[in-house]
């Protein structure tokens, strides 16, 4: 199950209260105060993390709090501190504070880790009050209360290449040719309901990871189909594949569905629309003259590489055609 929003409630944990303590040992007179202070309470932090890509932890439990700290006690103990919570999120988390409305992190690379509730501070006990003057003193703190947050994440998917396109133009096909990534494939739209993540390996140990969004249409941008829900996964890909199918089921023009897709994209986000893109030509399998490639070739005025991922035919030129594309770019950063 792909889960990439939440709301939760996370508390640090409380300090713990100081002690009034006094000695009462044998042969120690005047023994006076030893009441320890109290223990802190443990932080609340969120940690993106390898091996994670959905945030469905979180679907059923809404509230996370850190260990309180411990009390004092007498004979100068002092209370232990309570322990942190480390929160572990896919990396690409949004963090936001729902009621401040406000970014606190971007957890986009592994490893990130942010503080987002302190946790309290332990009172003093009695012993931390004595004085030359005040040698029998009752005073104590209590402990601080823990911070606590709501909370809204917000997951975008990191991935080198995004697979874009109308619903049936072969994006889940494709994947699965590329990678090990076993998405649902069958002749009807919107098959594919969330995004699937796939590695793609090259020789010489070379790879890169690819994502399939849901099928876009027409008014995606504006929440009609699946489009509105999963536009911001594609918005920290590297480099957009934009799938055309030159024999559409439906009969539609494959280069009337190129501006539509485009047209949505820039409706979206204008740095979604500016992203580097490589148009595929998919289903050539069915176009054995080349008529309709070339046709479509003339129209964009542009170049369109033509696969069949049915068949698997163009798919390796394709992979390469993409990892030199990727290379500097995974350099650069």
């Amino acid at each position: 199950m792909f889960v990439d929003e939440a709301e939760i409630h996370v508390k640090a944990g409380d300090g713990g209260n100081g002690c009034v303590s006094f000695r009462r040992e044998k042969f120690v007179p005047k023994g006076g105060p030893d009441g320890g202070d109290g223990g802190n309470g443990g932080h609340v932090y969120f940690e993106a993390v390898a091996g994670k890509d959905t945030l469905l932890d979180f679907a059923g439990k809404h509230h996370w709090r850190a260990d309180s700290g411990k009390h004092g006690q007498g004979k100068n103990m002092y209370g232990a501190d309570g322990n942190d919570l480390v929160i572990p999120v896919p990396a690409g988390t949004l963090v936001y504070d729902t009621d401040l409305g406000l970014l606190l992190k971007d957890l986009n690379e592994v490893g990130l880790k942010v503080r987002v509730c302190r946790g309290g501070k332990g009172g003093k006990g009695n012993k931390a009050f004595a004085t030359a003057t005040h040698q029998a003193p009752r005073e104590f703190e209590r402990g601080k209360p823990g911070q606590e947050r709501n909370l809204r994440l917000q997951l975008k998917l990191i991935a080198d290449v995004g697979l874009v396109g109308m619903p049936n133009a072969g994006k889940s096909t494709l994947l699965s040719r590329c990678s090990a990534a076993r998405p649902k494939i069958a002749a009807y739209p919107f098959t594919t309901l969330e995004p699937v993540l796939g590695i793609v390996e090259l020789s010489d140990f070379r790879r890169f990871l690819m994502a399939d969004i849901p099928g876009l249409i027409e008014g995606a941008s504006r929440g009609a189909g699946l489009g509105h829900d999963f536009l911001r996964h594609i918005e920290r890909t590297k480099i957009i594949v934009h799938i055309l199918d030159i024999m559409p089921t439906d009969g539609s023009d494959p280069v009337a569905n190129y501006h539509a897709i485009r047209n949505e994209l820039a409706d979206y986000s204008t740095a979604l629309a500016q992203k580097e893109e490589v148009v595929v030509a998919n289903k050539i399998d069915l176009d054995p003259d080349g008529i309709r490639l070339a046709d479509l070739r003339q129209q964009l005025d542009r170049e369109i590489l033509p696969i069949s991922a049915a068949t698997g035919q163009g798919i390796k030129p394709l992979t390469e055609h993409l990892w030199q594309k990727i290379k500097p770019l995974q350099t650069a950063t």
